[in-house]
C-alpha cells in the first residue's frame, strides 16, 4: 500500500530542527513527501489560553505536551512578538526543495488561522493567504497548501483559487474530490487526511508509544488512499526515532511512500464534493472533513 507522506512544520522550532532531522531520514530510505511550511510569526504559545477548556486540557496532559513540544514552543509568542519562521530559516526551507520535496504553504500566522479563521473577512482571509504565498515563493515554489489544523471554510476555498496551487489538503476524509462552494465546482481538488495523527492517538485507547507505530501501520488500507500527517515538531524532534522506525518497518511490509502530489488522478476522473464543519476523535473543536457528493 502506499502511504502519501504530509509534513507540518508550524512553528520555529520544528524548522529550524525537525525539518532538517526529517529530511535526513527521508533521503536514508529515497522517501520523497510533502511539507506544508508556516512562514510567518510564530506565535503558537498562545494556544495556552485555550486552556480553559476542557477537552483542550485534557489534549495537553495525556500527550504531555511540555515534554512533547518543549517550553520554547509552548510559550512561543506570548510574553514577547514570536520570530518570522521564514526569513529566519529560507535556508532549512530551500534545502528541503533542493532534496526533491513538494512544498506547499501551511499559514502566515499558523495561530492567528487556527484559533481565528470563523471570524476572518475574505479581505482577511485573502491577506493571510497572500503574505504566507509571498514569503515562501520567494525561497521556494509553493504547488499546494493545507489549512493549520483542518479549519478550512467555504471562503478560503474560494480565495486559494486566487493563487496557483495544483491541490490543497484541507480536510478530513478519505478520496480525492473536487469541492463545490456556492454550487461552483472549484479547480483545485483536495487530498484529505485519513490517517490520524500522533497527539490524537498517544494516551488514548491504551495506544502509548511502545504501540503506537503497530497500531497505525493497522489502519492502512488497501486500495484506498492512506494520508498521514506528521508534525517537524513532533516526529522530527522528541519522537525522530519512533518515527524512523515506523519508516522502516512500513518498507519492511511492502509499503511504499510518495508525495500528496502524486496521489492525484486524472481531473476529469475526480469527483465533486463539499467541506463541512465536523469532528475527529481526539481533537479539540472542529475541523473541515469530506462530504460526499451523489
Amino acid at each position: 500500500m502506499n502511504i502519501a507522506l504530509r509534513v507540518d512544520v508550524d512553528t520555529y522550532r520544528g524548522t529550524r530542527d525537525g525539518v532538517p532531522t526529517l529530511c535526513r531520514m527521508l533521503s536514508d530510505y529515497s522517501i520523497r513527501a510533502t511539507f506544508f511550511f508556516s512562514v510567518g510569526p510564530d506565535n503558537m504559545g498562545r494556544h495556552l489560553r485555550r486552556l480553559v477548556r476542557p477537552a483542550f486540557l485534557v489534549k495537553m496532559v495525556r500527550s504531555n505536551a511540555a515534554g512533547l513540544y518543549g517550553w520554547d514552543i509552548l510559550l512561543r509568542g506570548t510574553l514577547w512578538p514570536g520570530p518570522l519562521i521564514g526569513a529566519a530559516w529560507q535556508g532549512k526551507i530551500r534545502d528541503t526543495a533542493a532534496d526533491g520535496h513538494e512544498i506547499g504553504l501551511h499559514a502566515w500566522d499558523h495561530y492567528a488561522w487556527q484559533s481565528g479563521i470563523d471570524k476572518f473577512s475574505p479581505e482577511a482571509i485573502r491577506l493571510h493567504l497572500r503574505r504566507g504565498w509571498e514569503a515562501l515563493a520567494e525561497v521556494a515554489k509553493p504547488v499546494c497548501s493545507a489549512a493549520p489544523g483542518w479549519k478550512c471554510t467555504g471562503a478560503v476555498l474560494q480565495e486559494k483559487e486566487r493563487l496557483p496551487f495544483l491541490y490543497n489538503s484541507d480536510c478530513r476524509g478519505g478520496s480525492v474530490f473536487r469541492p463545490a462552494v456556492a454550487g461552483q465546482l472549484l479547480a483545485q481538488p483536495q487530498v484529505p487526511v485519513t490517517l490520524p495523527t500522533f497527539d490524537e492517538l498517544i494516551g488514548r485507547g491504551g495506544i502509548t508509544r511502545a504501540t503506537y507505530n503497530d497500531y497505525l501501520l493497522s489502519q492502512l488500507r488497501a486500495n484506498q488512499l492512506n494520508v498521514l500527517t506528521i508534525h517537524a515538531e513532533v516526529e522530527g524532534i522528541a519522537c525522530r526515532e519512533m518515527s524512523r522506525a515506523f519508516v522502516a518497518k512500513a518498507l519492511a511490509q511492502g509499503h511504499t511512500f510518495s508525495t500528496l502530489g502524486k496521489v492525484l488522478p486524472a481531473m476529469a476522473s475526480i469527483p465533486a464534493g463539499a467541506l463541512v464543519k465536523g469532528r475527529v476523535e481526539g481533537r479539540d473543536g472542529w475541523v473541515a472533513v469530506q462530504q460526499i457528493k451523489n
